[in-house]
């Protein structure tokens, strides 16, 4: 064997030691990166599904019900095209969401409502929302949604945040009101005046705007009722400034005497 047939060996099989270290190498990051898109996956699928059966009834539309579904689909769709053995139970719920998306704008929505009567109701539901968002953007991302319709359901999320806080501002005003406590129904109404005084696009709350002014003119009404001094108090004051009277002008007699 010639030295340069020992020199091509020994190169062939360096370069055979480092194609295999490559593919190994390829071949683990596949690995690892599946590994990583599974778990993303099984978190958005979490997310969509917490979204689609527990987002508050008197917010959800036909429309959003859909678009939620759809989202949630095609997570699961991504899921079991990565899953290397069957999964019955994603299997059941792509069924259930194949027959929701086929009944179209007639959706069934069986989401229960659930009154935003606290600030920690608030808070969830914004968190919702924002989870709601972070879903949208991430499907743009993917390109299972135009950037038109991404857009438009990124708009109709802010305006269920103002809805949100219309509901809640109200029923915290409403369970003062009920509660004899008109102070603090003022301080609710005039926090969701505020709110919707503030806001970049006004016009479309307009109506909600007028009505909570109502709310407020009210409340107020009510806490200048509770202050306004009684016949009694009247007559208490008015002889008590009389004393006053009295004593003063007794004093500059006796000063100017």
């Amino acid at each position: 064997m010639t030295p340069l047939i020992i020199t091509l060996l020994v190169v062939a099989g360096i370069v055979l030691l480092i194609a295999i270290g490559y593919l190994n190498h390829v071949a683990e990051n596949n690995k690892v990166e599946r590994a990583r898109a599974l778990v993303e996956l099984n978190d958005r699928f979490r997310r969509c599904s917490e979204l689609s059966e527990t987002f508050p009834g008197q917010l959800m539309t036909p429309a959003l019900k859909l678009l939620l579904v759809r989202l949630e689909l095609n997570v699961i769709r991504r899921l079991l095209a990565l899953e290397k053995r069957s999964n019955p139970a994603i299997q059941e719920r792509q069924a259930e969401l194949d027959a929701l998306v086929a009944q179209g704008d007639n959706i069934t929505i069986s989401n229960p409502v659930s009154p935003i009567q606290t600030e920690a109701k608030a808070k969830d539901v914004r968190f919702l929302l924002e989870a709601m968002h972070g879903q949208v953007t991430r499907a743009a991302h993917d390109g299972f949604l135009q950037t038109a319709e991404a857009k438009q359901w990124i708009r109709e999320i802010r305006n269920l945040l103002v809805l949100l806080h219309i509901e809640f501002f109200n029923n915290l005003g409403q369970q003062a009101l009920n509660q004899e406590q008109p102070g603090q129904a003022r301080l609710a109404f005039e926090r969701g005046v505020q709110y919707l005084k503030n806001q970049a696009e006004p016009a479309p709350w307009k109506t909600h705007l007028q009505a909570m002014e109502r709310q407020l003119a009210r409340a107020n009404g009510m806490v200048l009722d509770t202050i306004a001094p009684t016949e009694e108090d009247n007559n208490e004051l008015t002889e008590g400034l009389k004393e006053v009277e009295a004593d003063a002008e007794w004093k500059k007699k006796a000063i100017y005497d």
